[in-house]
């Protein structure tokens, strides 16, 4: 066991090394010094708005400081750990450290992986929209059991969700959802979702108890900030109120608080019902259709790219992952190959696997489009 603990800490020390560099540790404590000075201004908060960027910004630095420390320390006790329970001959002793080094050696991986988040809008929140596709009621069913996914991973991992707009179909499930994941990294570590999701089972719709394929469709994108160079003309916008509704048809509220934004120019369409007021409606489906338009200039400026021999493809193709429930039990992610064979816990929110395989997915392919 002793010499298989030495290869194993070994090659840990090493990916750990190559993370603390990447990460530039000293520059994170720099930062948190940096925030916690802003953060003791009495009139940090004359501003809210700034004054909450500041201080998730320092918890979420914190966070990485502390995260990649205690990794430090695990990896350094681990050897004792080991040569303890070697001496001892103590096979509950022994079972501990085979349990804490391959528990480190997952933590070490996941910290990896977000080293590999330095897109240029790898960093931001995300808006998630997802919308059922061919398979009618069962498409629509799955589109709700996909939005329950995310928000329960969310909730997991203790990221705040924010449902914008949810349009429910007529018998079971969701037309559409439109939701916002906070906390930074969120559009780097979700943009990996971006694509086809499809779905087989016996439908519970169908009373032959017949086997039905279903598609559901995610789009992930940026959240937009004021930094951005997308500006929206008002004479560029049409601005249409309506009733909020909820399941069924029952009202929300009594007044017209629900706002549907549709983009001249592009057609682009986005809608919120989510608060009592039309105004904060207004205001989030605004935020949801810059983010829309920000991903259509990236994506046309990535087009141009690839016209010039500049960049490989970027798409995905249409299925990028199928869930299937029947015959046989199964997810598995079609261009990375991971796959699970418990479907209930995927859909109950466990998803780290295929995001982790997924981000190294694309910086392979990123590495192969550069070279």
């Amino acid at each position: 066991m002793q010499a298989d603990f030495s290869s194993d800490i070994a090659e840990m020390e090493s990916t750990l090394t190559t993370v603390e560099k990447v990460m530039d540790v000293e520059e994170l404590a720099a930062r948190v010094d940096e925030l916690e000075q802003k953060a003791a201004d009495p009139e940090l908060w004359n501003d809210p708005d700034h004054a909450q960027r500041v201080t998730s910004e320092l918890s979420h630095v914190q966070a990485d400081l502390k995260r990649v420390g205690d990794l430090r320390s695990r990896l350094e006790d681990l050897p004792l750990l080991a040569e303890l329970a070697a001496e001892e001959g103590d096979d509950d002793a022994a079972a501990d450290a085979v349990a804490e080094r391959d528990s480190l050696r997952a933590d070490i991986e996941a910290l990896e992986v977000k080293t590999m988040l330095s897109g240029e809008y790898d960093q931001r929140e995300a808006v998630v929209n997802i919308r059922s596709g061919a398979g009618g009621v069962d498409a629509a069913d799955f589109a709700e059991m996909l939005m329950r996914m995310y928000v329960r991973w969310a909730e997991k991992a203790g990221h705040k969700v924010e449902v914008y707009d949810t349009s429910y179909a007529e018998e079971a499930g969701l037309k559409s959802a439109t939701f916002v994941v906070h906390d930074p990294y969120m559009y780097g570590t979700l943009s990996v979702e971006q694509g086809t999701h499809r779905l087989v089972r016996i439908s519970p719709f169908d009373n032959q108890g017949r086997r039905q394929t279903s598609f559901a469709e995610v789009e992930v994108l940026p959240v937009v900030e004021q930094t951005d160079s997308i500006e929206i003309p008002e004479n560029e916008v049409r601005v249409d109120v309506y009733r909020s509704s909820g399941p069924g048809g029952q009202s929300v509220n009594t007044t017209d608080s629900a706002v549907r934004l549709t983009h001249i120019p592009t057609g682009v369409v986005v809608t919120c019902q989510n608060e009592k007021s039309q105004l904060q409606n207004k205001v989030a489906a605004m935020k949801v259709l810059q983010a829309k338009l920000l991903e259509r200039k990236r994506q046309e400026e990535r087009a141009e790219l690839d016209a010039l021999g500049a960049g490989g493809n970027a798409s995905w193709g249409n299925q990028m992952r199928s869930y299937v429930l029947h015959p046989y039990q199964m997810v598995k992610d079609l261009r990375t190959e991971f796959e699970v064979n418990n479907p209930s816990a995927v859909l109950d929110g466990e998803i780290d696997g295929f995001l982790e395989a997924g981000i190294r997915w694309r910086m392979r392919e990123q590495q192969a489009a550069d070279s």
